[in-house]
């Protein structure tokens, strides 16, 4: 695993401008041979991508929805519109690749973006899968998005405690994807930006081997974007590593006016020194 490094941007609003910086890393993790994930970390569009049909399909459906989003960052602003167009059109891709054809060939898209399209910024989160996102504010860590699956269908009717959800047999089982044969309209959700709000993007390969009180310790004791992502990946993999593994850090602080226009004068983004790798491999 190449060691994450830790990227910074300002970005002006209103009220004065949000600090962002963020890291990534994705890893095959300790039995698989390939790695279906995928992940975008650009402003203002942070996704990761968990690939599923096969060792080509995965990794085609993934990188598919990747590329395709990438664009709608590259433009620097984003819309529900924007991404499901992006979407549709991945599902376009995938469907040309006759690698694809089984009908299990899909990806899952989770993320968050920074909205400034109103007169207060937001986040918005969006998901397809069982991908998540969780956000870290006051101390306390909580599953911003909703999964896609049977186990988690099971818990919502009552019929699976959360406990029992996390050795059910059909944990891998999702219930929406992008891929030729699902929708793309994602599921999203409304933030108001707070001053020191985290977040962390994951596929489900982080979330088999750590549970959410893990992730909070990780976060809690790295304050550092690459150094959160190194510790966790590290966990991961040394608590078993049965999938691959994708995780996005994403820290922001509000920069109140006079202080924002010093800022903004010294750095547009830079990159952080590398921390120290902790891939065990």
């Amino acid at each position: 695993m190449p060691d994450p490094t830790t990227h910074t941007r300002i970005v002006d609003v209103p009220s004065g401008a949000i600090e962002l910086r963020w890291a990534a890393a994705t890893d095959t993790g300790r039995r698989r041979d390939s790695n279906q994930d995928a992940l975008l970390a650009d402003y203002p569009l942070f996704i990761v991508a968990d690939g599923m049909g096969g060792h080509i399909g995965g990794e085609i459906a993934s990188a598919s929805a990747v590329e395709r989003l990438s664009a709608v960052a590259a433009r620097g602003s984003v819309t529900p519109e924007d991404i499901e167009d992006a979407l549709e059109r991945a599902v376009g891709d995938i469907a040309d690749h006759p690698e694809t054809t089984d009908d299990g060939t899909g990806t899952t898209v989770t993320g968050v973006y920074l909205d400034l399209s109103d007169a207060e910024p937001h986040w918005t989160t969006l998901n397809i899968g069982d991908s998540r996102v969780y956000l870290l504010r006051d101390e306390a860590i909580a599953q911003v998005t909703t999964d896609h699956s049977v186990v988690q269908e099971l818990v919502a009717a009552g019929r699976l405690s959360p406990e029992e959800a996390e050795q059910h047999p059909y944990g891998n089982v999702i219930t929406r994807a992008v891929g030729p044969s699902d929708g793309v309209t994602p599921d999203y959700v409304r933030l108001d930006v707070v001053d020191g709000d985290r977040f962390v993007i994951c596929s489900d390969g982080l979330t088999k081997e750590l549970t959410d009180y893990g992730i909070l310790h990780f976060l809690l004791e790295n304050d550092d974007p690459a150094a959160a992502v190194s510790a966790m990946m590290q966990a991961a993999l040394e608590n078993g590593g049965r999938d691959n593994v994708t995780i996005v850090v994403l820290n922001s602080r509000v920069v109140e006016q006079a202080e924002a226009g010093a800022e903004s004068a010294d750095v547009a983004e830079t990159t952080e020194p590398r921390v120290p790798s902790t891939d065990t491999d």
